[in-house]
């Protein structure tokens, strides 16, 4: 397995082009499953998460093709709506196929996806969801089983799960009758998959709301469109920048889309400019202590916390981290303390007082952002190296994380193994 390698201490300079977000892409790629004529993605990250979803697409029959950054995908020979285990494993989102092939087939054999490291995330949310739209629901030898013509409804989700919203809104594109979805999630990357069926014809409105109404239509055609940005890949370049005294700017990011992010970082003492798609951010008298509590959108960010929690291990002060999302969310806290760390955990709350400076350590990766945050913390690390282990984590989510750090600077190599 891969590992980076980080000799710290260097503040990062310069400019950095985000790419097409992970969050988005993935629904995007498998609302494609209700097209009938082909589509084309563009601004698609090259990332192993993106890379699964190909292969577990194409093993259904679709046709795609990947050419840099755009993605033609054509189901004019999809064959039956399957999506097992072996593929399903790899990656929760792989379960987003559920809607869209119930949807378009009326029947779908789709594995369940497992455990997570960050939590249980269970799926109760999209299968009572599918069963309000008339599916009829079984678990058989860990597959879900859904048949049944779908029908508009009325319905009220349980927590504004992000998978879930985006299961049902492909669902009831193509259902008989109007569909109301109340309480659902209101992120950025839920208005963009509704911006797509829309360009396929759906009739979607009050995306980015916690109301969504769809009124179904018969088919779907196909379309062009361009993914958002990353705004968990921006967060997290702009904290690196801050944590390690630098001066990054991230272009191709809507500020909008950070707005809660960029406030705890204002009143962690940075400076913030923000302007059209470019965002700078700057340090130029220290960092300080603050308080986070993860929220739903447009809360802050479950995804920025870990890389957070980072950056508040050298700030002045004690922070408190409250986690509400996710259960198992501080899998980073073991790793930073062998950095020299000062963090306490009790429940769903972390303290972290500041230290003076972090020491490079060989560390463990366990999942996406906590690899992520342990790549900023060797960034910080004033003495020793770094080395960050089982990096296959990071690649789910972050394109050559390494080169783009060394072009701000960074003194970080990956070493293949």
């Amino acid at each position: 397995m891969d590992r980076i390698v980080i000799r710290g201490g260097k503040p990062l300079q310069g400019t950095i082009h985000i790419r097409g977000a992970k969050n988005s892409a993935l629904p995007l790629m498998a609302a494609c499953l209700l097209a009938e004529e082909p589509c084309t993605l563009h601004n698609i990250p090259c990332l192993h998460d993106v890379f699964t979803m190909d292969k577990l697409l194409s093993a259904m029959g679709m046709n795609i093709e990947f050419t840099g950054r755009y993605l033609t995908l054509d189901t004019s020979s999809l064959g039956e709506p399957v999506a097992p285990y072996e593929l399903v494993r790899k990656m929760r989102a792989s379960f987003f196929v559920l809607g869209p092939l119930l949807a378009r087939h009326g029947k779908a054999k789709v594995s369940l996806p497992g455990g997570c490291a960050i939590g249980t995330r269970p799926v109760d949310i999209h299968l009572k969801g599918l069963e309000a739209l008339g599916a009829e629901i079984s678990i058989e030898d860990g597959y879900v089983y859904a048949k049944g013509t779908l029908h508009g409804a009325d319905l009220t989700l349980d927590f504004p799960s992000v998978g879930a919203t985006e299961n049902l809104l492909m669902a009831a594109s193509r259902a008989k009758g109007v569909t109301r979805l109340a309480n659902v999630a209101r992120e950025p990357e839920i208005a963009d998959l509704a911006r797509f069926l829309n360009r396929l014809g759906a009739q979607i409105s009050g995306a980015g709301s916690d109301l969504i109404t769809v009124v179904g239509v018969d088919s779907l055609g196909g379309a062009e469109h361009t993914v958002i940005p990353d705004r968990v890949e921006a967060g997290t370049f702009l904290l690196a920048g801050a944590a390690t005294g630098g001066d990054v700017t991230v272009q191709n990011s809507d500020p909008d889309h950070l707005s809660s992010f960029l406030n705890k970082l204002r009143q962690a003492g940075a400076e913030v400019e923000a302007h059209n798609s470019r965002i700078r951010v700057t340090v130029p008298n220290g960092l300080k202590a603050l308080d986070v509590t993860t929220q739903p959108y447009p809360g802050f960010p479950t995804d920025l916390q870990a890389q957070m929690m980072a950056m508040l291990c050298v700030a002045e002060g004690a922070s408190v981290i409250k986690e509400t999302v996710f259960e198992n969310r501080f899998m980073q806290v073991g790793e930073l303390l062998r950095m020299g760390a000062d963090i306490e955990v009790d429940g769903n709350a972390a303290v972290v007082r500041g230290v003076k400076a972090l020491q490079g350590a060989p560390v463990m990766a366990s999942d996406l952002r906590a690899s992520a945050a342990l790549v900023v913390a060797g960034l910080i690390a004033k003495r020793g190296e770094t080395s960050v282990n089982r990096v296959y984590h990071i690649d789910r989510g972050y394109e050559r994380i390494e080169e783009r750090f060394m072009a701000l600077g960074a003194d970080m190599e990956r070493i293949r193994d």
